[in-house]
């Protein structure tokens, strides 16, 4: 077996409709079809697939330390996307990988999940 690709990532929250609107907003995920569960939920789609299931939870999980620290998408149009940020006052920071020059922004969702956006080098703010 190889593994092609990460075909979505599962986050259980009791803030729906907060999340749902920062996967729209400010990462551009467009909300699309879903299966019709017995439990509420949203899917956020990039490039056609599903990438991002929200599923609703009566009440909000607890972890002190996730052993999930972050998840990645690669992404084009760094400058769009920085001024998305300001717009929506969402914290971001930017850290760029040794070598590679890889750029990546750091955000967290409305339940604290760490998120990097990827750009590649050529993909500058200035």
């Amino acid at each position: 077996m190889t593994l092609a690709s990460l075909d979505h990532v599962n986050i259980r929250t009791a803030n729906l409709a907060p999340m749902s609107a920062f996967y729209e907003r400010v990462l551009g995920m467009k909300k699309g079809p879903r299966p019709p569960f017995t439990f509420g939920g949203a899917w956020h789609y990039c490039g056609g697939i599903a990438a991002v299931h929200l599923v609703e939870v009566g009440h909000q999980p607890a972890g002190k330390e996730p052993c999930l620290e972050h998840f990645a998408f690669r992404a084009n149009g760094m400058k769009t996307f920085l001024e998305t940020l300001q717009r929506e006052e969402v914290p971001f920071d930017i850290r760029v990988v040794p070598e590679s020059g890889i750029q990546q922004v750091n955000v967290s969702d409305p339940d604290g999940n760490h998120i990097e956006i990827q750009f590649l080098p050529g993909d500058r703010a200035e």
